[in-house]
C-alpha cells in the first residue's frame, strides 16, 4: 500500500531522481507508484528482479535499477534487462557484465566510505587504479559513485560521509566527463544525502505504509 505521505517524501527530495526499492512489493504497489511519476524501480535480487521485470513488461516507462550486490552466477538471466548497476565492486564482476551484456551498462562504483566489514565495495585508495582498469570494458559506463550509511549515524556523520562521497564526484568527475552521478540516501538519511549532494535517492519503506 502506498504511503499516504508520499507527496511530501516526493517534494522533500528537492528534485534528485527517485528509485523505488521495490523489494517484497506487490505487481499492484508498483503500478500505483506510476501514477506519482516514480518511474525508477530498483531491486537488490535477482530472483525476486525477474519476476517483478515479467509482471511489468508491459509498462514500458519502467527503468530498472539493480540496488543490491550482484554475484557472479547471477549476471547473465538480468544483466541486459536492467538500465543502472548501482553496485560495481569488482573487476571481476566487470568482467562477467562485460561478456554478457548486448550494450554499455550505466554503472555505480560501490565506494565503502566507512571502511565496514560488513558491507561491499571498494576503498576511496583503490578509486584510481579501479577507474583505470574499468576504461578497457567497452559494455561498462561508469556514471558515478553509491555510498551506503551505518546504522545509528549522527547527523553530523551522516553529512560528513554524503559530503564526502559528493567530492568524489566532483574530484573524478574533472578527469571522467561521465561521472555526474551520486547515488546515496535511503529511506533514514535520504534528506542528509539530498543536502549534500546525492543525485538518486534509493527509497523503500517511506514509500509504503
Amino acid at each position: 500500500m502506498i504511503s499516504k505521505t508520499i507527496n511530501d517524501v516526493i517534494k522533500s527530495v528537492n528534485n534528485k531522481r527517485i528509485v523505488a526499492a521495490v523489494k517484497y512489493r506487490n505487481i499492484e504497489e508498483l503500478i500505483e507508484l506510476l501514477k506519482y511519476n516514480i518511474v525508477d524501480f530498483g531491486e537488490n535480487r535477482v530472483t525476486e528482479f525477474l519476476t517483478h521485470y515479467e509482471e511489468t513488461k508491459s509498462h514500458e516507462e519502467i527503468i530498472w535499477h539493480f540496488i543490491g550486490h550482484l554475484q557472479t552466477n547471477k549476471v547473465k538471466p538480468m544483466i541486459n534487462k536492467i538500465s543502472y548497476l548501482h553496485s560495481l565492486d569488482s573487476i571481476h564482476l566487470a568482467n562477467y557484465i562485460n561478456k554478457y551484456r548486448y550494450e554499455p551498462l550505466n554503472c555505480f562504483v560501490e565506494v565503502n566510505l566507512t571502511n565496514s566489514q560488513t558491507k561491499h565495495g571498494i576503498k576511496v585508495d583503490e578509486i584510481d587504479s579501479f577507474l583505470e582498469e574499468i576504461k578497457k570494458y567497452e559494455k561498462i559506463n561508469v556514471i558515478g559513485f553509491m555510498v551506503m550509511s551505518e546504522e545509528n549515524m549522527t547527523e553530523s556523520e551522516l553529512d560528513n560521509l554524503f559530503r564526502t562521497a559528493s567530492s568524489l564526484v566532483d574530484k573524478y568527475g574533472r578527469i571522467y566527463p561521465n561521472i555526474k552521478e551520486l547515488s546515496a540516501g535511503m529511506s533514514g538519511d535520504y534528506l542528509s544525502a539530498v543536502k549534500n549532494g546525492s543525485t538518486m535517492v534509493r527509497l523503500g519503506r517511506i514509500l509504503f505504509n
